[in-house]
């Protein structure tokens, strides 16, 4: 997810254990206690992306791609970055190093924090369409929740707009929450919204406007229930659009195996979802992946209505389900890339959905087919560069046409 959504979690989660503990019997220290918990959730919210520092040991897209949500996004490795994280507060907030060595539950309240701030950013990362290893090195494998998009303004409505309220200064309150408020405008002005997708968000910020008035943490919990509904009420809609997806694909490609449906979720939106399918056909040899985009409630908002900034599709289009693009592929041809070109075997340890044309790698999730992006490697003309290392040995999500586990001629 943005970073926005993960300072946003880190702050309420902060806010939440605050409130969780007894009052402080020293005010002073009450406040102390409050704005540790507070920074301690939002760093370890997003004490994960630090891994952007290690994305120069490999020559680009491979840096990005390989170690980028790489180490730092394991459980096994969120041990010393909780370290390390508490070990800076202690350094360098001498209120915080205080605190913790004066009051044993503010400082189990601090390490609860920082551990749970960890695992929300993992958690959060595995909802959308890219992918975490949490588990490695026990499981190397990418895991795919595909059910939320990778920038969703739910959560920046949701928390921003609970969070905001509850900061003292009526200037500042309602200059945050103005600011909250200005964000799903602005995607829609952009085009990544649709009309009904913005009231909603307005509307939930008014809700959740109307349970801060309560107080006591009322807008904040509140916000959360919404966004663990949003969750929900995604994870359902996705559960129908494979379905939909496995009915379409029994009838363009009869007698083919379904090896992966990577969907992406359009933003505040569980009604249009992009799709990408892969397939094999073992007996032809062959593998072929496809795009489209689909509607759950045509008759509501047709395909034709989904932004087009995320794939939705002109007038013409039908209402419920259009195909967008196809490629097929030799399964030898495929192998023997890998075997004879190091740059594309390191590549396909991420990628889910791969596209070859004209000596160029794209994995397709990310882009228009026929377009770069930041997955982009131009395979060919880097077949004589040394090959790259450290290669950090991520499960190759496409094993299934690698044919990893299965004897290879």
């Amino acid at each position: 997810m943005d970073n926005l959504t993960h300072s946003l979690v880190g702050l309420a989660l902060g806010e939440l254990v605050d409130r969780a503990l007894p009052a402080h019997p020293d005010p002073q220290r009450g406040r102390t206690r409050r704005r540790v918990l507070l920074a301690t959730g939002a760093l370890a919210s997003n004490f994960p992306d630090l891994d952007l520092v290690l994305t120069p040991l490999l020559a680009p897209p491979l840096g990005y791609l390989l170690h980028h949500r790489g180490h730092t996004h394991t459980l096994l490795f969120a041990l010393p970055q909780i370290a390390l994280l508490l070990g800076l507060m202690w350094l360098l907030w001498p209120g915080a190093r205080r605190l913790m060595q004066g009051d044993r539950t503010a400082r189990n309240a601090i390490l609860a924090t920082a551990a749970l701030g960890m695992v929300l950013h993992l958690s959060f990362d595995f909802l959308n369409v890219y992918g975490v290893h949490p588990f490695y090195p026990l499981d190397s494998r990418w895991l795919y929740g595909d059910i939320v998009f990778i920038v969703e303004p739910v959560f920046w409505t949701a928390l921003g707009v609970a969070l905001a309220l509850q900061v003292p200064g009526r200037v500042l309150r309602w200059l945050l929450t103005g600011l909250m408020l200005a964000a799903p405008v602005l995607f829609f002005a952009m085009g990544f919204l649709q009309w009904g997708s913005l009231l909603g968000l307005l509307l939930l910020a008014g809700v959740i406007a109307l349970a801060s008035r309560r107080g006591g943490g009322a807008g904040l919990v509140t916000a959360i229930v919404a966004c663990m509904g949003f969750i929900a009420i995604q994870g359902v809609a996705g559960h129908l659009a494979r379905e939909q997806i496995r009915s379409a694909l029994a009838q363009v490609e009869p007698g083919s195996r379904v090896l992966d449906m990577p969907l992406s979720a359009f933003p505040s939106n569980p009604l249009c979802w992009s799709f990408a399918t892969v397939t094999d056909n073992g007996g032809a040899g062959s593998y072929a992946i496809r795009l489209g985009v689909l509607s759950l409630a045509p008759g509501v908002t047709g395909v034709q209505a989904c932004p087009v900034r995320f794939g939705g599709m002109p007038d013409s289009a039908p209402a419920d389900f259009a195909w967008k693009y196809r490629e097929g592929g030799s399964l030898a041809g495929l192998r023997g890339l890998q075997r004879d070109n190091c740059q594309f075997d390191a590549w396909l340890r991420f990628a889910r959905v791969p596209s070859l044309i004209d000596g160029k790698a794209t994995d397709i999730r990310f882009s228009t087919p026929g377009e770069d992006n930041f997955s982009t490697l131009p395979y060919k003309a880097m077949d004589s560069q040394p090959c790259p290392a450290p290669v950090p040995q991520w499960g190759r999500p496409r094993g299934d046409l690698l044919g990893e586990g299965q004897a290879r001629p």
